[in-house]
């Protein structure tokens, strides 16, 4: 549900040593970006057990002052990737137990995973971390149900992503979680990444990507979002591309991770959900616009994707302002 409050949500993005300068920096540079009502949407801080100078990975320093007394004051904590998933710092561990305790999301990038598994968070609940590193999660704590090839995983107030660029797309999902599909695409233009990578999308395939000379699909996706309203078959997406039907298919899973037809579903149900948030368009014209045809149909793929009707959604997100 939506982040309701006067004030701008609070992230807590802990750095236990060492932390990953990447890992680090992707929560404050999306939910930096946020703008609700024409003031921040988020505050971010980091913070780490010991204030002052905090090893990274590549053996630079980064200068952290405040403490792990700013996760008392977040809404939301992050564990950034760490180097020390062997010997994890007890007292992140309590930090992240008092948290989710007092109801707090929590979430990982990264190996940040093996703190909250750690903090026993994740037990009996779905989680990911690093690829190179999901099998040693699953041995070391075995009441995790470790998913191993997905970007991200959300298990009630719990989330994990997997390595690198994945975190990026965690943040959004929390965006759009707490704000909506408009702000978090916008969010997503501004750092000029992928507005929307399914959390089950994989986290990397063995079939190296094509170069950018021609092969990529790149040209027929951007193509298909500009006719999401149209009937788009396998045969007209591989017209565009001027390749087989099979040889489509394989290529784009190689690239998107996910089936021509599940990437067009999950484009059509965002295009949906922007529709409801900045325009009025009675339910059956969105439905239309986006591609997924009837009001009954826009409302069975909403509510298996959101929880929500489109009525509730709207109610929920919208921009507009109310007259």
């Amino acid at each position: 549900m939506p982040f309701s409050c006067h004030r701008p949500h609070r992230v807590a993005v802990i750095a236990a040593r060492p932390v990953s300068m990447f890992n680090l920096a992707v929560p404050e540079m999306l939910f930096g970006k946020v703008e609700v009502d024409g003031g921040p949407g988020y505050e971010v801080e980091l913070c780490t057990p010991d204030p002052g100078a905090v090893g990274t990975g590549g053996g630079a320093e980064l200068m952290i002052r405040p403490g792990l007394e700013a996760v008392e004051r977040a809404d939301t904590v992050i564990v950034a990737g760490t180097g020390s998933r062997e010997d994890p710092d007890l007292r992140v561990v309590d930090a992240l137990r008092r948290a989710a305790g007092a109801g707090k999301r929590v979430a990982s990038i990264c190996t940040g995973a093996f703190l909250l598994a750690e903090a026993g968070l994740l037990d009996g609940r779905q989680a990911t971390t690093y690829w190179a590193y999901t099998g040693q999660l699953a041995e070391r704590y075995p009441a995790v149900v470790t998913e191993p090839d997905v970007l991200f995983v959300q298990d009630g107030p719990m989330l994990t992503s997997s390595g690198y660029a994945a975190g990026i797309d965690l943040c959004l999902h929390i965006i759009r979680t707490d704000y909506g599909a408009a702000v978090a695409n916008t969010v997503a233009r501004l750092a000029l990444v992928a507005p929307v990578r399914h959390g089950g999308q994989t986290q990397f395939t063995e079939t190296p990507l094509p170069a950018e000379t021609g092969t990529s699909l790149a040209a027929t996706r951007a193509w298909a979002m500009t006719r999401l309203d149209q009937p788009l078959t396998l045969a007209d997406l591989a017209r565009h591309a001027s390749v087989s039907v099979r040889t489509l298919s394989r290529r784009f899973h190689a690239e998107a991770g996910l089936s021509p037809l599940q990437w067009l579903l999950h484009q059509r149900v965002e295009r949906a959900k922007e529709l409801l948030e900045t325009t009025t368009l009675p339910v059956d014209q969105v439905a239309r616009a986006s591609g997924l045809g009837t009001a009954d149909s826009l409302r069975a793929h909403l509510l298996r994707r959101s929880g929500l009707t489109p009525s509730e959604y709207r109610a929920t997100f919208s921009r507009l302002t109310a007259v």
